[in-house]
């Protein structure tokens, strides 16, 4: 296997595609819309078809499906991992990455998945942004109360 050579401003460039999920993650986690939100870009895809939910197109799409997360989650917690980044160009890029999440609804009861998610990248004016999330499970997901 040979691993990518990299220059440093894609060295660069990983630490701030990496940096998208650290701050996603702490806007869920934190219930912060706007901070969640950011990372995506306008005409983002989030397609959480492979967990048995829906595939959301554009801005609007994918913060009608995160108010619902809002609404019915108590807490949670999400940790990103084992990034993989790629470039196909100096501003496109795409990669990998496994989520841990775990929470509970108003409810009680426990929302819980281990996830691969595979992602586009895309630099903007505003810097780099998630253009594409797939998010798939790698082990039995639980989302019955969700």
């Amino acid at each position: 296997m040979t691993i990518p050579t990299v220059s440093p401003q894609q060295t660069a460039d990983i630490e701030e595609i990496r940096m998208l999920s650290a701050r996603y993650a702490r806007g869920l986690d934190q219930f912060n819309m706007e901070a969640l939100m950011e990372p995506y870009a306008d005409d983002a895809v989030f397609d959480a078809g492979p967990m048995g939910l829906k595939s959301y197109s554009g801005r609007a799409a994918i913060q009608e499906f995160f108010a619902h997360n809002q609404e019915v989650m108590a807490d949670q917690m999400h940790l990103f991992s084992n990034f993989v980044i790629e470039f196909s160009g100096s501003d496109e890029a795409y990669g990998s990455n496994y989520l841990l999440q775990d929470g509970h609804n108003k409810d009680g009861a426990t929302v819980r998945c281990f996830c691969l998610n595979d992602d586009t990248y895309r630099r903007t004016a505003d810097g780099w942004r998630i253009a594409s999330r797939r998010i798939s499970p790698l082990m039995p997901p639980q989302l019955d109360s969700y």
